[in-house]
């Protein structure tokens, strides 16, 4: 275990070897201070959500894994989250699903639910300073059990969901209104089939309807901001996602919305640390859900991959930063989950650090100047560079955990907590 004399003697030693780079360390990290990640709820109960407990997943979802302790109540969850975050460094948000509604006494179908069924978590949210982000929950429910939501061929059950997504931009407003933050509050669905449909047109052409009619009221963007997320496929949309990429880019570019880029959506041999630069020359903002794919699976816990650093590099080395709003996106119910949503936070925290800390100015310099050498050379020397030193001493100035020492707080947490839920 470090003491805090080493820990300050390491960031001494790495500020004064990145000088040498022209890179202020303390500007670095007052930088990575203004970054609130979106820490998503589902990750403490597998996708659970309290609207009406021991529903099936469905839409393409599944959770694997049955580690002891998940949180059973929207207070288990609450207190579960506090205890992440406070061994993550920096003031971050949550990110909650529409399923996450408290039907106090009374139980409203998705159709019809409001901020009162989440006034708690609002009231919560307050308490502790936090912002909250929302998601339309388009799984998990009768409505949905044919593999067709906005997109459905039957006018009664869009309505349905087209009035879902209406009281849950309206929800995300009075989230905004309450916490003085603006929410962002995304769409994803999960329409599409297993095998090669015969009509492609018609569903996109139903869910362009269905989403002009989500999105037609007019929204004070402090208060609440829309993203529209693609996927490529799903369980049970292997053949055909009618929510595609090129879909909801072009919607996003002409209804002027920001298009959610998650990590896991796309091919398993394609990035979307490429496709930022492209995206924002057109639009004004976006939003990340920071995932791991692995094979089929889009949504394993973010660990430190080359992946992960070439999505921070383009945030930063892009000055991006101002125009992303970063959210994670996974669920693993094999391990601690108050770990993953550790391990996922200050993964993504890491990677922002490592591109704060790269001699961007020289690299560009280097590259204009066509010596593609150098800008290699550089590149791959920095990687061994000490970041790991100002990484802990930015842990310590903000009072979490130093390296893995959290570990031995979540087993202290799931010894206390944790395994006496039955």
């Amino acid at each position: 275990m470090k003491n805090k004399k080493s820990i300050e003697q390491g960031y001494k030693i790495a500020s004064e070897q990145y000088a040498q780079y022209g890179i202020n360390t303390h500007k670095v990290l007052e930088q990575l201070g203004n970054v609130s990640i979106s820490v998503h709820c589902w990750q403490g109960d597998d996708v659970g959500g309290f609207e009406n407990l021991g529903t099936e997943l469905g839409g393409g979802l599944a959770v694997t894994g049955n580690y002891p302790g998940k949180a059973r109540t929207p207070d288990e969850l609450r207190s579960d989250f506090l205890k992440a975050m406070s061994l993550v460094p920096g003031k971050h948000r949550l990110n909650l699903h529409a399923c996450y509604a408290e039907m106090t006494g009374k139980r409203v179908d998705r159709d019809e639910i409001s901020p009162e069924q989440f006034k708690n978590w609002i009231a919560w949210a307050k308490e502790n300073g936090l912002a909250l982000d929302f998601n339309q929950t388009y799984f998990s429910h009768p409505k949905a059990t044919s593999g067709m939501t906005l997109s459905h061929p039957d006018k009664s059950i869009r309505k349905f969901w087209i009035e879902h997504g209406i009281r849950c931009r309206e929800i995300g407003a009075a989230f905004g209104k309450a916490l003085g933050k603006s929410c962002l509050t995304n769409l994803w669905i999960p329409d599409g089939m297993k095998d090669t449909p015969a009509d492609r047109k018609a569903p996109r052409e139903r869910l362009l309807g269905a989403l002009d009619e989500v999105f037609k009221k007019k929204i004070d963007p402090k208060l609440n901001v829309d993203s529209v997320e693609p996927k490529l496929f799903g369980i049970g949309s292997e053949s055909y996602v009618v929510g595609s990429h090129e879909f909801y880019l072009s919607y996003a570019i002409t209804r002027k919305k920001l298009l959610c880029l998650d990590a896991g959506h796309y091919h398993p041999t394609e990035g979307i640390a490429d496709k930022i630069s492209s995206v924002l020359l057109y639009l004004p903002e976006i939003a990340l859900h920071v995932s791991r794919g692995v094979r089929w699976d889009s949504d394993h816990v973010v660990t430190l991959t080359d992946e992960l650093q070439a999505i921070a590099q383009e945030l930063v080395w892009g000055n991006f930063l101002s125009r992303t709003r970063i959210g994670l996106d996974y669920f693993d119910g094999s391990i601690n989950r108050i770990a993953a949503w550790v391990i996922g936070s200050r993964n993504m925290l890491r990677a922002l650090l490592m591109a704060m800390l790269a001699p961007i100015d020289k690299l560009r310099e280097t590259e204009n100047a066509g010596d593609y050498t150098t800008r290699l050379a550089l590149m791959e020397e920095m990687k061994t560079f000490p970041y790991s030193a100002v990484w802990d001493y930015y842990c310590l100035k903000n009072n979490v955990p130093v390296s893995d020492c959290w570990v031995n707080e979540v087993k202290r947490y799931e010894k206390d907590v944790l395994s006496k839920r039955l």
